[in-house]
């Protein structure tokens, strides 16, 4: 028997041996070396020599190379991948018209800190006399002056490979710099003419880069903020996310409760207590603000919104992060006492050494704030079992994913779920969409997770509205092809409901509040969403009725363990005016 695979490899052996890389292996090769293990990668006619440097290379010497067939889903699934495991991976696209479909999910990435490689093809930059070279109208239509211009303004670094030996040094320094804190996206413009070219002889390797270690805090400033808790009344924690790792949650869990400082999670991105964590107060920054008297901003770039929750005057605002003044934003004009630039894990450890032992102060106060969480708790909860209706609410749907989420199952919410009314098993298990909101993010970026441990139970609850952007049947074609068995639960409650929100908010007496449709909401007729994922083979349910939530959840979720397959239920919830 002839083995074939044997042989090819050989081939392929004895074809590299006999000259030197190409820019494009060198690429691929780099961006292994450098941790890159996938590249999402939706092709075009700038690929040839990334594609034959896929079928040169051996599968150990380059990443995975993931087919997506709509660029957005590439970008968020390699967002979604990071957040459970921590490693930046790359997305390769065609040209500036991929680009373009991918700066919605790289406008995410930036907002939420996530380190990806984005690399584009680029025109042929010459029409005759090199290898690449321009052979098709297209490569004339799709010319800019600056692609890269479709990105700059939200990624931390952008170049253009200009030779074929930069195929090893830019993955490395790209690399580097998106996991140094802050983290971020990354750009590489790829031209045709450098990928095809072989690097010359004799050159040295590129040498390795690191991230940069994580920044620690100023002794003097945790001093100060150690002075400042000791004389607090009513000391708060504000946060929207905690590290992939969960140190910062750690850390945060033994010093709130040890010293009786309550913490809440106003506009989460990422949970960061667990759910029955006793001094963790909730999501409304209005409530927790109310009788604080200082307020210790964990890392979090919209910790309330100025004109409907400001802390009084005499309130002292301490932040903390990696960048604690948030300069990606032009507007953030949020008080600050004190700001110390540090990693959160390395600032909440240095905080609680330089505390002193709690007092019986410190003690009724910490009895208090438990008491304020289980109330907490339970009246969620209660409201939440109200909601048990035809139409359900969103407090009901979200309790009944809560509850069939195991120690290791996490959520992706995009407009899909109540944090309030769930009750996480630990940090980084619900994951809302960045602050950014460009939509479609959710069901993509549960994919990516699932890629990561295919036996996790990995949800996306999204709106009927952000299911539609998720372009949904790319994404169910990505879960049947990839054998993703991930769990699709769609809100449908046929609007656009944050807009409804947003103008019954700025105009509550006028005559869009007092039409019977809000103008520019609606989506109606909707289409039969269970007909797209059925079209991918998936297992679908319709829910209209709260009491029949938990058995749909069940059956959904005995098939993906049993049949290893995608299941989306289509569930019918009541519009809400409080999200």
């Amino acid at each position: 028997m002839i083995n074939r695979d044997s042989d090819e490899g050989a081939s392929r052996a004895e074809a590299s041996e006999s000259r030197n890389p190409t820019g494009a292996e060198a690429l691929l090769g780099s961006l292994k070396r450098n941790g890159i293990d996938y590249v999402f990668s939706n092709a075009g006619t700038d690929f040839p020599p990334i594609i034959e440097a896929i079928a040169t290379l051996e599968a150990d010497q380059r990443p995975e190379m993931v087919l997506v067939p709509h660029e957005t889903a590439g970008v968020a699934m390699a967002h979604g991948h990071y957040l459970v495991t921590g490693r930046a991976q790359g997305v390769m696209v065609h040209v500036n018209v991929g680009l373009a479909n991918c700066a919605m999910g790289i406008i995410n990435a930036a907002s939420d800190d996530i380190p990806v490689v984005m690399m584009s093809g680029r025109t042929p930059i010459t029409e005759r006399g090199r290898p690449g070279g321009r052979m098709t109208p297209i490569q004339y239509g799709q010319e800019m002056y600056d692609q890269t211009s479709l990105v700059r303004d939200v990624t931390k670094f952008n170049y253009e490979m200009r030779y074929p030996e930069q195929g090893e040094s830019l993955p490395t320094r790209a690399v580097a710099l998106a996991n140094s804190a802050p983290c971020g996206p990354v750009y590489l413009s790829l031209p045709r003419e450098p990928l095809m070219e072989q690097i010359p002889a004799g050159l040295e390797e590129a040498t390795p880069q690191q991230p940069s270690s994580l920044p620690h805090p100023d002794p003097a400033a945790i001093g100060q903020l150690a002075a400042w808790l000791a004389q607090a009344a009513n000391p708060l924690i504000l946060c929207q996310r905690s590290d992939t790792e969960g140190r910062a949650a750690s850390a945060l869990a033994v010093l709130s409760e040890r010293h009786g400082i309550a913490v809440a999670e106003p506009f989460l991105v990422r949970n960061v207590l667990p759910g029955d964590h006793p001094m963790l107060i909730g999501n409304d920054p209005k409530a927790a603000i109310a009788n604080a008297d200082l307020v210790i901003v964990l890392d979090s770039g919209v910790p309330w919104i100025e004109a409907a929750h400001r802390p009084g005057s005499g309130t002292r605002v301490v932040h903390i992060g990696p960048d604690p003044q948030f300069r990606r934003m032009p507007v953030r004009g949020y008080r600050t006492d004190l700001a110390i630039q540090a990693d959160p894990a390395a600032a909440l450890h240095a905080l609680a050494a330089a505390l002193g032992a709690p007092d019986e102060a410190v003690e009724k106060r910490r009895r208090a704030i438990a008491a304020q969480s289980a109330e907490r708790r339970a009246k969620a909860d209660e409201v939440a079992q109200s909601g048990a209706t035809s139409p359900m609410s969103g407090e009901w749907l979200s309790k009944c994913v809560s509850d069939i989420m195991d120690q290791d199952a996490v959520a992706f919410s995009e407009l899909g779920l109540v944090p309030g009314a769930m009750s996480a098993k630990g940090p980084n298990r619900i994951f809302n969409n960045p602050h950014s909101g460009g939509l479609g993010w959710g069901f993509p970026a549960a994919l990516g997770a699932q890629l990561a441990d295919r036996d996790r139970l990995v949800i996306a609850c999204i709106g009927d509205g952000s299911y539609m952007f998720a372009n949904p049947v790319a994404c169910h074609q990505i879960a049947e092809a990839l054998e993703l068995p991930v769990l699709v639960i769609i809100k449908n409650n046929g609007i656009w409901n944050a807009v409804r929100r947003a103008v019954i908010g700025s105009y509550p007496d006028g005559a869009a509040a007092r039409a019977n449709t809000v103008p520019l909401t609606s989506l109606q007729p909707a289409p039969d969403y269970l007909m797209v994922a059925a079209a991918s083979r998936a297992h679908t349910e319709r829910v209209l009725d709260g009491a029949d939530l938990p058995g749909a959840l069940a059956r959904a979720v005995e098939v993906i363990r049993s049949e290893r397959r995608q299941a989306v239920l289509d569930v019918a919830v009541a519009l809400s005016d409080r999200h």
